[in-house]
């Protein structure tokens, strides 16, 4: 029971919307600690292809949830939840302010709308069964199974999100339940915070553009080497890691089953497909106050903004009882 829950600041958005750099901003003014929340930056080792910010960046705002796992682990949602629950004690024990940065909509929603998974049973060999499945009949033809049994999930989830939907048509499998069914008949978590999300948007031809121009950039500066290190060191694409768009390209362009000029452009295509899908994701969440990228260079929009997250922190944190 959380019964004074801590306040904390979310900036959230689709890829190449300028996150990065107005969150360097807003933590030199309110003395925060960046938190990433991204599926990809967690790895070592994989830092051209994941827009890591360099180090020199790290040493003057500190990041956290950056370098965290091997690309080899299998890097759950629970342990995110539980590594972002330390760096939260541990920053605001030195007087600093965690500030929540990153694209994946399913971490925040674990993090800040948790739902009881405990007790929810793993079969190996069913989970192994349906990923065969998806890559013999295709990514689609899993999907519509899951469409079939349990609807509402489905909408939830993206035919390519393979380890998701796989998750739940193994728990259907193995309880006979839709996993909806078995979610709604558990009692919430209560989250030990209370988030206010910055959602920052831009019109799609701009981001389009910058997305076309970053993957030119990491293609020309040590995207392909990065991989090819990746791969001769052992991690390869049965790794979920490696399995990204941008990596899995790469893979296929290193092993010679694809051109240098598809697999730059298969990984913008992937990108933009993945851009559309959390700009989806993320008109859903709430609260949520949003500013276009009038932001970046209007003073007095940014100057609101940073005045609305120091208000919104500062109303009650030190009566956050854990």
């Amino acid at each position: 029971m959380y019964k004074n829950k801590q306040r904390v600041v979310a900036i959230v958005g689709a890829t190449a919307t300028g996150k990065t750099a107005l969150s360097l901003e807003i933590a030199e003014k309110l003395r925060a600690e960046i938190i990433s929340v991204d599926s990809r930056q967690v790895y070592r080792y994989m830092d051209v292809g994941t827009d890591k910010v360099s180090f020199d960046i790290r040493r003057k705002i500190i990041h956290h949830l950056i370098d965290v796992a091997d690309p080899d682990e299998n890097f759950t949602v629970t342990r995110f939840v539980e590594l972002c629950k330390d760096c939260v004690a541990r920053i605001t024990s030195r007087g600093r302010v965690p500030l929540f940065v990153g694209g994946t909509a399913f971490y925040y929603q674990s993090l800040f709308n948790p739902v009881i998974t405990d007790g929810i049973p793993h079969d190996a060999h069913v989970r192994s069964r349906l990923e065969t499945f998806a890559k013999e009949e295709g990514n689609q033809a899993l999907y519509l199974r899951l469409q079939e049994i349990d609807p509402l999930t489905a909408k939830r989830l993206h035919y390519n999100d393979t380890r998701r939907v796989s998750r739940m048509l193994e728990i259907f499998e193995i309880t006979g339940k839709a996993p909806s069914e078995i979610f709604s008949e558990n009692d919430k978590i209560l989250s030990p915070f209370d988030v206010l999300y910055i959602g920052l948007d831009r019109p799609r031809p701009e981001i389009y553009g910058s997305i076309t121009e970053r993957v030119k950039w990491q293609f020309n500066n040590g995207y392909p080497e990065e991989v090819e290190w990746l791969l001769k060191n052992g991690y390869d694409e049965k790794y979920p890691s490696m399995q990204g768009f941008g990596y899995r390209e790469l893979v296929e362009y290193i092993k010679g089953n694809m051109s240098f000029e598809d697999a730059l452009e298969g990984d913008v295509k992937s990108t933009k497909a993945f851009c559309r899908r959390q700009m989806t994701w993320f008109t859903k969440f709430s609260p949520i106050v949003w500013y276009d990228s009038e932001v970046f260079y209007n003073k007095k929009k940014k100057n609101d903004l940073i005045d609305l997250c120091i208000k919104y922190i500062e109303v009650q944190n030190e009566n956050y009882a854990g």
